[in-house]
């Protein structure tokens, strides 16, 4: 059941009935939001149930084992056995097939027969954002960072929450768990940001991301391809990316505010970035904050010197490209990052620390003057994160070294200018409200227009929901993931 289907609007009108319907009744809500949201994930394939509600049961009783336990060896036995069980469950679904297949191509290269038996599986939708979020509750119990839940309604709701399910915001626990322990009101507030958001989520699907979507395949599909296609192709696909992605997490946010709950922003302007790392702290920020706390500081962090530090860096950025997907090119994206990101860091170091004193500006705030090279700071970053776009999108690692040596062919074929316009139209909608966002510094500027401003903007949006909305629904990106 996608967001951008029919299906999925009728599902959830009819959600809105019975959750008014229970109103003033915690529990009972919180098991209506259960069972709709097994309804909305079992649309896809019913077995797979039982995959969610074993990660979900199993962290369930492991926080309450951690929470009677005191001795600190049994406490690791029990969180090794949350993260043995959801780490497998991930490992068998996701990686056999590539590690397997891996090794069988190693072996080859080095003049063994390799006949080595795969485990041909689907792969269950959004299955690395719920083992993560789960993973997180069992995690945060184990270093005392919140205490464990005995409410089993309101723990099976806060992992299988369908408006961030299958592809996210990777909510902690201890921000969205305690929201199913308290009565919910729904304020105009409440329904007004969800709406704007849901309807702004869906232009950027329909819209932006879905029409982009013919013209990145054209161009990472093209057998002979030359350096002008690969440049617009790829920023064909940072967009694309963007749009489909931040769209989700806008619907996701959106359905969530119409039932009352709070879920994290997941992206704030990142194509605004001055510099890899803060490209980081806005791209993604639910998987980027959770490698940071669960993994990059699990490792050591920066607390065993300088060595360790850019190892732990780096581990932790190519694990992150793993996570996106079981494939090298993924891997290479990860590296590719992690490189940057220590790149970024030893700048950093190398450079004096200069005092810069805050000018208050008219309204009392501080304000600090950006330095001279901030511009061209933009400007690399931009072309460091698409590059890495590229690695992103390629089907392989060979196809990705293809399209980049064709950026030493600059012959443009009679089709590229035609290319060139449908790139622009289609994000020039989605440039225009990121750069009024920025300006503003309010990713719900929208919501300030006076009631006629918001009634032409959103009209307009609809009408171009409406046009564009196809009768065969396109999977969102990430749902493979």
């Amino acid at each position: 059941m996608q967001f951008n289907s029919v299906v999925f609007l009728k599902f959830f009108a009819a959600f809105l009935l019975l959750y008014h319907l229970v109103r003033g009744h915690r529990g009972a809500r919180n098991w209506l939001v259960v069972v709709g949201s097994y309804t909305f994930y079992g649309w896809w394939d019913y077995r797979f149930l039982a995959l969610l509600l074993a990660s979900s049961l199993l962290d369930y009783a492991v926080g309450l084992r951690l929470e009677a336990t005191s001795a600190a060896p049994a406490r690791r036995r029990w969180v090794m056995l949350s993260l043995a069980g959801n780490l497998g469950i991930l490992g068998v679904f996701k990686y056999c097939g590539f590690f397997v297949d891996s090794l069988a191509e190693v072996l080859t290269a080095l003049g063994f027969r390799a006949d080595l038996p795969t485990l041909h599986l689907v792969l269950p939708v959004g299955i690395s954002f719920y083992t993560f979020q789960t993973l997180s509750y069992t995690l945060d119990v184990y270093r005392r960072q919140m205490v464990a839940t005995r409410d089993l309604g309101a723990f099976l709701a806060y992992v299988s929450f369908f408006p961030q399910l299958v592809a996210g915001p990777i909510e902690r626990a201890s921000a969205l768990l305690p929201q199913f322990m308290q009565p919910r009101v729904i304020t105009r507030s409440h329904l007004e940001e969800g709406g704007w958001l849901v309807l702004w989520g869906l232009f950027k699907k329909v819209v932006v991301a879905d029409n982009l979507a013919p013209l990145v395949e054209m161009a990472f599909e093209h057998p002979t391809p030359s350096g002008p296609l690969v440049v617009l192709g790829t920023v064909a696909f940072g967009f694309q990316i963007y749009a489909d992605f931040s769209g989700y997490s806008d619907l996701a946010r959106g359905l969530a505010r119409l039932l009352g709950f709070e879920l994290r922003w997941n992206f704030r302007l990142p194509y605004g970035a001055g510099n890899v790392r803060e490209f980081w702290r806005r791209w993604h920020i639910s998987l980027s904050t959770w490698l940071r706390d669960y993994l990059y500081i699990s490792l050591g962090g920066n607390r065993r010197g300088p060595a360790r530090t850019r190892l732990n860096l780096l581990l932790t950025m190519v694990l992150g490209g793993l996570w996106h997907g079981a494939a090298w090119h993924f891997v290479a994206w990860g590296l590719w990052h992690g490189l940057g990101l220590l790149g970024h860091r030893l700048w950093e170091s190398s450079r004096p620390r200069r005092t810069v004193l805050a000018v208050p500006d008219g309204h009392g705030a501080g304000w600090k003057p950006a330095p001279p090279w901030s511009g061209l700071g933009w400007l690399l970053t931009i072309a460091f994160v698409f590059y890495g776009w590229l690695l992103f999108r390629a089907p392989s690692l060979g196809h990705a070294w293809v399209m980049t040596k064709a950026l030493s062919d600059w012959s443009s074929p009679v089709w590229l200018g035609s290319y060139g316009i449908s790139l622009v139209a289609f994000a020039a909608p989605l440039v225009a409200m990121q750069v009024w966002q920025a300006r503003r510094g309010d990713l719900l500027v929208a919501l300030t227009l006076p009631g006629w401003g918001r009634a032409l903007l959103q009209g307009a949006l609809l009408v171009g929901v409406l046009l564009f909305w196809e009768k065969g629904v396109t999977p969102f990106i990430y749902f493979q993931f």
